[in-house]
């Protein structure tokens, strides 16, 4: 249903569901309405701002063309050749990024996590999480939950290097997914890289949106 969406069909509310979720499991201040955008003051050196956009407007050709300012992101549901022709050569295309959605159980990986690994589960926490540890107690991947209406949003999902093609991973979303469910949310949003959305995608994630960010690269602000 979600496949090869256009971007004109973006539902701008389950947008805000998804920025909302992000703030809260960054713990950065909650989204604003801003310029046709929802933007989100984050704090952080190396990003200070972010305007989100679900689709290419004439807001956003606008703060592409008057923002200077470094560490300011702009993101925006849409493909890169949409975004770049937009874009004075200040701003930097980052990396791809795919936003998912899932409406039904994920497709379950076996029960037992492989060698000496196990699961720990977090749930009583404002943004509740999951990791796999090693025997030694290292984490070998996390990943976290924000819960908005009756949305899971899944955020810092990660397997460590040194543990990944063993299956954590699917693992792990499944824990997460278990989480969300025990709150009575089971539909889920997140905003994957190109190697994330080939492991939600076997697990029965689909793409919404395309999904481009750019940013005017600088000195590290203090």
């Amino acid at each position: 249903m979600y496949n090869n969406v256009n971007i004109s069909s973006v539902d701008p509310h389950l947008v805000e569901i998804w920025v909302r979720g992000w703030a809260i499991a960054r713990e950065v201040a909650p989204p604003v309405k801003d310029s046709g955008a929802l933007r989100v003051e984050v704090g952080w050196p190396d990003q200070q701002r972010r305007y989100v956009f679900p689709a290419v407007t004439n807001s956003f050709r606008h703060l592409a063309a008057t923002i200077v300012e470094p560490w300011v992101f702009l993101k925006v549901c849409a493909p890169q050749q949409a975004v770049s022709p937009l874009l004075p050569s200040r701003w930097q295309i980052q990396d791809p990024g795919f936003m998912m959605i899932c409406s039904s159980p994920m497709a379950a990986p076996p029960d037992n996590l492989p060698g000496n690994y196990t699961l720990d589960v977090i749930p009583d926490l404002p943004v509740p999480v999951a990791r796999i540890l090693t025997a030694d107690g290292t984490i070998a991947a996390m990943g976290r939950i924000a819960l908005v209406d009756n949305y899971v949003i899944y955020d810092r999902i990660e397997t460590h290097p040194d543990h990944r093609r063993r299956g954590l991973g699917s693992r792990l979303m499944k824990a997460l997914e278990s989480l969300g469910a025990a709150h009575g949310n089971r539909k889920g949003i997140l905003v994957a890289t190109t190697a994330g959305r080939a492991l939600y995608e076997t697990l029965g994630w689909q793409l919404y949106s395309q999904y481009t960010s750019v940013v005017i690269p600088g000195p590290l602000a203090v």
